[in-house]
C-alpha cells in the first residue's frame, strides 16, 4: 500500500516548507517537492495536504497502561487504556509503567497489554519495575529484562521522595540505576531508570549524589513528575544545568497554587536559555492522581488523560511559549532520542510513517502510525478489540 501526502507544510521537527511524503508500507520512502512523485500501475491512495501541517506522530514516554491507582483500596484502580484514547490524542509510540499498585497488577501483564496495543496499530515499549525495590522483573534480573526483552528500554516508575515509595537507600537506587546501564549496554538500548519523584523533601538529592559519589552519567535517569510543586522544580532546574533530562507531567490542572502547570515549566525552562532538548513531556494517562493531606491521607483523586497531553501542545504554541519545532521536539522528537527509539520523532526516509496532520487551530485531522490510518478527517478509524459505544 502507498500513500502521498500532496502540497503539505512539514515540520519533522524542522521547519520543511511544501512538500509532498510518499508512504511505502509502514516506513516514509520519501519527502520531497511537490509533483516529484509520478506512480502508476501501483495502488495509490493520496491525501490532500493543501492547508495542513505534518509533524512527528506524539510520543508519550509515560503511560499506565494497565491502569494504575488503587491508593484509595480495590474501588480506585484505574481502567486499562485503549487506542481509541491515544489515537484522538495523536499519540502513536508509547512507553508503558505499572505504578504504586504491582500487587494485583504485574509486569508480564503490562508486557502483553504493549503487544496488544502494538497489534492493534501503536509502537509501544515497557519499564520493567513499579514504585518499590526490589523491583518486580520478568526473567528474574532488571540487567537481563533489558537486555534480552524487546520491549523493555528501562526501569520505572521508581519512586523515590514519596512516602508511597519503598524508602531505598542511595546504595540500593545507584545499584539500580547501574543495572539499567549494564542491561541497556548488552541490550543496545536506553536502559533508563524512570524515577517517579513525590512531594518529599529529599526531592532530587539521590540524583546529585549519584554525580558526585559514581561514575554514572546524569542520562542515565530521568524523573518525572518534577513540576509537581515549585521547590521540586526548582531542583529540577539545577539537574538540567548538570546535563539532566526531566520530563513534565501534562496536568490535569491543580488547585494547589504550588504546583507548576507544564505549560509554565517550559516558559520557565525556556526564559532561563536552558535547552528545551532536555525536557519531555508526558501524560501520566489513566494512572491515578491521588491528593493527600498533611497526615498522608487520602483526600481527593481525580486520572491522568492523554487530553491533557493534547491539550498542553496546544497552549504551549497558542501561548507563544514555544514555536511548533519546539514544540515538536518536546512532545515527540527528545522522547525518541532519550530512549533510543529507532525510527521514531521525526519525518524523514526511512523512519516509521507517524505522523499527525493538524489543520486549523491546531485541530487533528489525520493520524498515521506506522503507516496506517488512525484518524481521518477527524474521525477516529480504529477500535480496540473489544470495544463498546455504550
Amino acid at each position: 500500500m502507498f500513500r502521498i501526502i500532496r502540497k503539505i507544510r512539514v515540520f519533522g521537527p524542522e521547519e520543511k516548507g511544501t512538500r509532498d511524503i510518499l508512504i511505502a508500507c509502514e516506513k516514509i520512502a520519501g519527502v520531497e517537492e511537490p509533483g516529484k512523485y509520478k506512480l502508476q500501475g501501483l495502488e495509490i491512495e493520496i491525501i490532500d495536504g493543501s492547508g495542513l501541517t505534518a509533524i512527528p506522530g506524539f510520543i508519550d514516554p509515560h503511560v499506565h497502561l494497565l491502569g494504575g491507582g488503587g491508593e484509595g483500596g480495590p474501588s480506585t484502580r484505574t481502567p486499562e487504556i485503549r487506542i481509541e484514547d491515544c489515537a484522538n490524542c495523536g499519540v502513536t509510540s508509547v512507553i508503558g509503567c505499572l505504578g504504586t499498585d504491582s500487587v494485583t497488577r504485574h509486569v508480564s501483564s503490562l508486557l502483553a497489554k504493549a503487544r496488544a496495543l502494538e497489534i492493534e496499530g501503536l509502537s509501544t515499549w515497557i519499564f520493567v519495575g513499579a514504585y518499590g525495590l526490589p523491583i518486580p522483573t520478568i526473567t528474574g534480573s532488571v540487567r537481563s529484562d533489558i537486555a534480552l526483552i524487546d520491549k523493555v528500554i528501562g526501569a520505572g516508575e521508581i519512586a523515590i521522595s514519596d512516602h508511597r515509595s519503598s524508602q531505598p537507600t542511595f546504595e540500593e537506587f545507584l545499584r539500580l540505576v547501574a543495572e539499567c546501564r549494564v542491561g541497556g549496554m548488552l541490550g543496545g538500548k536506553a536502559g533508563v531508570a524512570h524515577l517517579h519523584l513525590g512531594a518529599g523533601r529529599r526531592a532530587l538529592e539521590y540524583l546529585f549524589r549519584m554525580l558526585e559519589e559514581s561514575e554514572l552519567p546524569a542520562t542515565q535517569v530521568i524523573p518525572t513528575h518534577v513540576n509537581r510543586n515549585q521547590f521540586l522544580f526548582g531542583q529540577a532546574l539545577d539537574w538540567m544545568k548538570r546535563g539532566g533530562f526531566v520530563d513534565l507531567t501534562c496536568g490535569p490542572d491543580s488547585e494547589d497554587e504550588d504546583d507548576v502547570r507544564a505549560v509554565e515549566a517550559l516558559r520557565q525552562i525556556k526564559s532561563r536559555n536552558l535547552p528545551l532538548t532536555q525536557v519531555t513531556a508526558s501524560s501520566d494517562a489513566n494512572g491515578s492522581m491521588p491528593v493527600f493531606d498533611g497526615h498522608g491521607q487520602l483526600v481527593g483523586l481525580t486520572v491522568g488523560s492523554q487530553k491533557d497531553f493534547i491539550n498542553s501542545f496546544r497552549e504551549t504554541i497558542n501561548q507563544n511559549i514555544l514555536s511548533l519545532e519546539e514544540a515538536v521536539r518536546v512532545f515527540s522528537t527528545n522522547a525518541a532520542s532519550f530512549y533510543k527509539l529507532k525510527g521514531k520523532g521525526k519525518i524523514l526516509p526511512g523512519y516509521d510513517a507517524d505522523l499527525v496532520l493538524l489543520g486549523e487551530n491546531l485541530k487533528i485531522e489525520y493520524v498515521i502510525s506506522r503507516g496506517k490510518l488512525l484518524v481521518e478527517k477527524g474521525a477516529l478509524k480504529v477500535k480496540s478489540t473489544f470495544f463498546c459505544s455504550a
